[in-house]
């Protein structure tokens, strides 16, 4: 049967990659494709900021599959790949490589704020001027208060048929910003999961007549940014109840901080002004319920200490792969501290 994939890539734009991808048709002489049907595919690292012209050759490794939501005559695909250079090495924009393997112990939700443009305004903003100011828009419901709906309730369903765990969606607090929920039991879960959905936000975009945008203010003055919260816990977390553990990773994020923000998206610095749900971007604190601070601890986790906490620093433009990284990197360091103190 001729099947169709879609190869999908990130590509080595900075400071953050934009999504590529082409399709490739097989004849599969079975009736259900596996993985390791998808074979490797060369493309043109030049026109995508991963080669030079000379020497232009990149491969695409298929990682994961996914079956597409939108089904035509043949079977269709979508194909996530990582980029390897002529050599066969992983590129050095290629994230997802860093990931030296799964760890299903920690568990990442993510937060996914964006903003549905329009002729370069955010939908329910007039052509010039700004609309009535924040307050009604969030988790809103009637014409005067939510824009873009049809477009996101599409988004879900694809997502959702797709087989992405996504948890929820809502209306954000400006007008035309929303919000989608990943959940992945595990670093590369959750990130691929969340690429796959940015994904398919920009492909539906293009039946849509909107663009999709995930820089952290896309409105200045008195409007909120976007950011991607990234919520997270290991199995200590979840079940020790364990107050010393929880203070270690607040002592060892609060160290990090720099270092956190150095991969949680570029213009960040405009939306962590203080206002707006966020802290300072050079300071650090931690609040029960406070959304103003860097680390959320969420009421529910204080109770007998268990459960999660929430980042809140991530902007909404930042790349998964490098925030699962880190905050995994910080939670290691932060069980290797605790255990210092304790012997000494």
């Amino acid at each position: 049967m001729k099947v169709k994939l879609d190869y999908i890539w990130l590509d080595g734009t900075k400071p953050e990659p934009n999504l590529r991808s082409k399709v490739k048709v097989i004849d599969l002489e079975k009736d259900k494709i596996q993985l390791s049907d998808c074979p490797e595919w060369s493309f043109d690292g030049s026109s995508t900021k991963q080669a030079e012209g000379n020497f232009s050759d990149c491969l695409l490794k298929p990682v994961k599959m996914y079956k597409s939501p939108f089904q035509a005559t043949f079977h269709t695909y979508f194909v996530l790949c990582e980029v390897l250079d002529a050599d066969g090495n992983p590129h050095e924009s290629n994230k997802r490589s860093l990931i030296e393997k799964e760890d299903s112990d920690i568990w990442f939700g993510f937060e996914q704020e964006y903003t549905l443009i329009k002729k370069g305004r955010p939908l329910g903003f007039p052509k010039s001027g700004f609309p009535e100011g924040q307050g009604k828009y969030y988790c809103g419901v009637g014409d005067a208060r939510v824009y873009g709906r049809d477009f996101v309730n599409a988004h879900l369903d694809a997502c959702l048929s797709m087989g992405l765990n996504i948890t929820g969606i809502n209306a954000e607090v400006m007008p035309g910003q929303w919000e989608f929920q990943v959940l992945g039991k595990g670093k590369m879960e959750a990130s691929d999961d969340l690429w796959m959905a940015r994904y398919l936000l920009e492909l539906m975009s293009e039946g849509y007549g909107v663009e999709i945008e995930l820089h952290p203010k896309p409105m200045e003055g008195d409007w909120n940014g976007s950011g991607l919260h990234c919520n997270f816990s290991d199995s200590r977390m979840r079940t020790n109840g364990d107050k010393e553990y929880f203070e270690s990773i607040f002592r060892t994020f609060e160290k990090r901080h720099k270092e956190h923000l150095s991969v949680y998206g570029s213009d960040n610095e405009k939306r962590l002004s203080g206002n707006h749900e966020t802290q300072a971007i050079d300071k650090f604190s931690t609040g029960v319920g406070d959304r103003g601070a860097s680390i959320r601890i969420p009421p529910t986790t204080i109770k007998e200490w268990k459960g999660y906490l929430e980042d809140r620093r991530p902007a909404s433009n930042a790349d998964p792969y490098e925030i699962v990284q880190i905050v995994s990197e910080s939670l290691e360091i932060a069980k290797n501290e605790e255990m210092v103190e304790e012997t000494a």
